[in-house]
C-alpha cells in the first residue's frame, strides 16, 4: 500500500471514531444541564423505590445520568467509560412517565436507564463496535435477546460503554480497558489503576453512577475482574441461562453475559429484567440461607499479598459472624495439558463463530471474516495497532476446526477438569454448598507500554468460567483506595442461591465503596493501612 494510500485510510478511520465518540457527547436527545436527583449513592433497588412514588420522574432519572457523563465521563477525570449514547433516551424516558401517570408501567425497571457493554447489540440507533473501527457502522437494528428483555420491561437503554478490544482476545500483550474506538477506561476510585476487561467501561460507569447499572460480558473474568476492582457487584451467570445472540463473540460454550450493579439486591433485579422475570430472582432473595451453610474456603486461591489476604481473612470472618461453617480448601489441580486444551478451544471457537457474526451481519462494515479483519487492522495499523498488536487473532486462523479430533478432546479435557473433577468435585467432597475465594489481585497501574502488568493471580473464577457454572463477585474492601472483592461459586444452575449468600456477605460490610477519582495511590494512603 502507498503511503499516501495509508494515511488516508487512517485518516477516514480516526474522523469515524471522532465522530462516534461526539455522539456520546450530543446525540442523547436533550443537552444535559443541570443534576437534578443524586444518583451517586443510590443502588438500583433504591432507583426503582425512588421512581414508584414519584419522588422522581424517570426524565429527571435519565438527565441526571447523562450530566455525570458529561461531567464525570466526558471531562473532569475522563473516564472514557463510554462510547456511544441513545439520541433517543430522553424520549423513552418520556413514554415511561407517561406510562407509571396512567398506572401502566410495565415491570419494576421502567424508566430505569442501563448501558450496554458495546458487543451487546441494540435496536437503537447505535453502533456494535466491539472497540474496533472496523465495526465502527455496525449498526444492525437488532437487540440481543437481553436487551429486547430489558426493553419489554420498560428499561432505557441509555447507550454503549467502552471495552477492552475484541472483549481482550487480541492481544498477549495487550492493555485491558483500550480500544481504538473508546481509547483506555479509567478506575474511577485511583485513575492510574488497572479498570481490568474486557467489561472495563460497564464495571467504571457502574461504580461511577453514570446509569443505574450496566451489562457486560464474560468468556474468562471479564465480568468478575472489572467488577472487583471497580468496587462493584458482578454476577457471571450459569452459562445458556441468557441467550448470546447477536453479542459479538468469542467461544460459545463460554460467553455469557450478566448484570453489573452497586449491590447485589440491584444484581438479582437485572438478572429479572435480562431473563424476562421468569425466576424472580429478586423476590427468593434470603440472606438467612447462610446459617449453618458450609462453605469451601479456596484458601489454594490465595497470592502472596500479604494485604489482599488480610482483608480475605476479615471476609471470612464475616461470613463466620453471618452463621456460615468454614471449610478450608488447601488444594485443586488440573491436568498438565488443560490450559493449552483451553486456548485451543477458545481459539477454534472464535474463528467458526466470529466468520459466522461477521458475514452476517446486516451493516455495512468493511470486514466480513477474521481473516479480513486481520487485514484491515494491518492496513490501519497506526489507529488499530497503536499501542498493542493482534497475536491472538493471527494466532485463531490457524486454530483445528470444531468438528475436529483436537477440538473435541481439547473440550471433553477442560469441562472435566472444572466440572466433574473441578467445582462439583470440590462441592462434593468438602461436603459444601458454596465456594469462596478473592475475585483477583489488586488492580495494578495501567501501562500502555508495556501491557498488563498484573502481580501474581488470586482466585479461581477461571475454573467457573470454563465450566460455565456461576460466580458472584461483592466488594470486601479496599487496599489504599483500591477495591478488592470476593467471589462466591457454585455449581450449573446455582445462581439464585449465589445472590443469596452474597446479600448476607454484603450485609455485614458497607457495600460498594464510593470513587473518590484518585490521581494515584501516595505515601499516606499506604501510611494509613
Amino acid at each position: 500500500m502507498s503511503p499516501s494510500r495509508k494515511h488516508s485510510l487512517v485518516a477516514i478511520v480516526l474522523s469515524a471514531v471522532m465522530s462516534l465518540q461526539v455522539s456520546a457527547h450530543n446525540h442523547a436527545g436533550e443537552k444535559p444541564t443541570k443534576d437534578p436527583v443524586n444518583v451517586v449513592a443510590m443502588t438500583l433497588p433504591e432507583v426503582v423505590s425512588g421512581l414508584k412514588p414519584g419522588q422522581f420522574s424517570s426524565q429527571d432519572l435519565t438527565r441526571a445520568y447523562l450530566h455525570r457523563i458529561e461531567t464525570i465521563d466526558r471531562s473532569g477525570p475522563t473516564l472514557n467509560a463510554i462510547i456511544s449514547l441513545n439520541a433517543s433516551a430522553m424520549k423513552l424516558a418520556k413514554k415511561s412517565d407517561m406510562r407509571r401517570a396512567q398506572g401502566k408501567t410495565k415491570s419494576p425497571l421502567d424508566g430505569v436507564p442501563f448501558l450496554l457493554k458495546d458487543n451487546i447489540e441494540s435496536k437503537d440507533l447505535l453502533a456494535t463496535t466491539a472497540g474496533s473501527t472496523a465495526l465502527i457502522n455496525n449498526v444492525t437494528g437488532r437487540d440481543s435477546p437481553l436487551v429486547a428483555r430489558l426493553r419489554d420491561s420498560g428499561a432505557i437503554i441509555l447507550g454503549k460503554a467502552n471495552l477492552s478490544q475484541w472483549a481482550n482476545f487480541r492481544s498477549s500483550h495487550s492493555v485491558s480497558g483500550w480500544s481504538a474506538v473508546g481509547g483506555l477506561v479509567k478506575n474511577p476510585h485511583v485513575l492510574d489503576r488497572q479498570a481490568c476487561g474486557s467489561s472495563s467501561g460497564s464495571a467504571a460507569a457502574t461504580a461511577a453512577s453514570l446509569a443505574a447499572g450496566t451489562v457486560g460480558t464474560e468468556t474468562n473474568g471479564s465480568i468478575i475482574c472489572p467488577s472487583q476492582v471497580n468496587g462493584v457487584v458482578g454476577l457471571k451467570p450459569t452459562h445458556g441461562l441468557l441467550a448470546i445472540d447477536h453479542i459479538v463473540p468469542i467461544a460459545a460454550t463460554q460467553d455469557t453475559a450478566g448484570p453489573i450493579t452497586k449491590s447485589v439486591a440491584g444484581a438479582a433485579l437485572m438478572l429479572d429484567g435480562m431473563t424476562g422475570w421468569q425466576n424472580d430472582y429478586a423476590g427468593s432473595l434470603d440472606a438467612s440461607v447462610v446459617k449453618g451453610m458450609r462453605v469451601g474456603v479456596l484458601d489454594f486461591a490465595r497470592n502472596d499479598s500479604p494485604r489482599l489476604n488480610a482483608q480475605f481473612d476479615a471476609a471470612i470472618a464475616r461470613m463466620e459472624a453471618a452463621g456460615a461453617t468454614i471449610v478450608r480448601i488447601e488444594n485443586s489441580e488440573t491436568p498438565p495439558e488443560f490450559w493449552g486444551a483451553s486456548r485451543l478451544v477458545l481459539g477454534s471457537e472464535f474463528k467458526a463463530f466470529l466468520d459466522a457474526y461477521l458475514s452476517g451481519s446486516p451493516a455495512d462494515i468493511p470486514v466480513r471474516s477474521l481473516a479480513d479483519l486481520v487485514a484491515f487492522n494491518n492496513e490501519n495499523a497506526e489507529v488499530e495497532q497503536a499501542i498493542f498488536g493482534q497475536d491472538i487473532l493471527e494466532s485463531s486462523l490457524e486454530s483445528p476446526a470444531m468438528d475436529s479430533d483436537a477440538y473435541q478432546d481439547a473440550l471433553a479435557l477442560i469441562h472435566k477438569a472444572t466440572r466433574e473433577d473441578g467445582i462439583d468435585a470440590l462441592l462434593r467432597d468438602h461436603d459444601v454448598q458454596v465456594l469462596m475465594g478473592p475475585s483477583g489481585p489488586v488492580s495494578p497501574r495501567a501501562d500502555v507500554v508495556n501491557g498488563d502488568v498484573w502481580p501474581a493471580w488470586a482466585g479461581a473464577g477461571s475454573i467457573a468460567a470454563i465450566s460455565g457454572y456461576p460466580n458472584l463477585t461483592v466488594p470486601m474492601g479496599t487496599i489504599a483506595g483500591v477495591p478488592v472483592g470476593v467471589s462466591f461459586m457454585s455449581g450449573r444452575d446455582a445462581d439464585a442461591l449465589l445472590l443469596s449468600v452474597g446479600l448476607a456477605f454484603e450485609n455485614t460490610g458497607t457495600g460498594s465503596p464510593v470513587p473518590q477519582y484518585k490521581p494515584s495511590v501516595n505515601a499516606e494512603d499506604m501510611r494509613a493501612l
